[in-house]
């Protein structure tokens, strides 16, 4: 599910959600519509954050030398999503300390994510 439809979609429904709240607010002025913002805003923030946080752990410079392994790979839109799901999945530090067995693993399974379709 890290792909990056679903966060998006993730992202409208708490925006939606928060709206509507607010707007109920401002017509009826019940506390319990303020409850429910605050609620939303912590869930929307437990959940879309782990997915956020990996990939902000590497700089610009950092995601270009990653990118640029890409260049010379015979099919390069396979490997550049290899690359981002590397983004997503792991902290620049923690990638660095990763065994190669893992490594490997991860490689893997993001290669037959990125080939596969998807659900359409």
């Amino acid at each position: 599910m890290d792909e990056d439809w679903f966060i998006i979609t993730l992202e409208v429904i708490f925006l939606i959600l928060i709206a509507y709240d607010v707007k109920q607010y401002m017509q009826t002025k019940k506390k319990e519509y303020i409850t429910n913002i605050v609620l939303t805003i912590g869930f929307a923030i437990w959940t879309l954050y782990p997915m956020y946080n990996s990939y902000f752990k590497w700089s610009d410079e950092q995601k270009s030398q990653m990118l640029k392994s890409c260049d010379s790979d015979a099919n390069q839109t396979i490997c550049k999503c290899i690359v981002d799901s590397t983004f997503k999945e792991f902290g620049y530090d923690e990638y660095q300390t990763l065994d190669a067995k893992k490594l490997e693993e991860f490689k893997k399974e993001a290669k037959e994510d990125c080939s596969d379709d998807g659900w359409f």
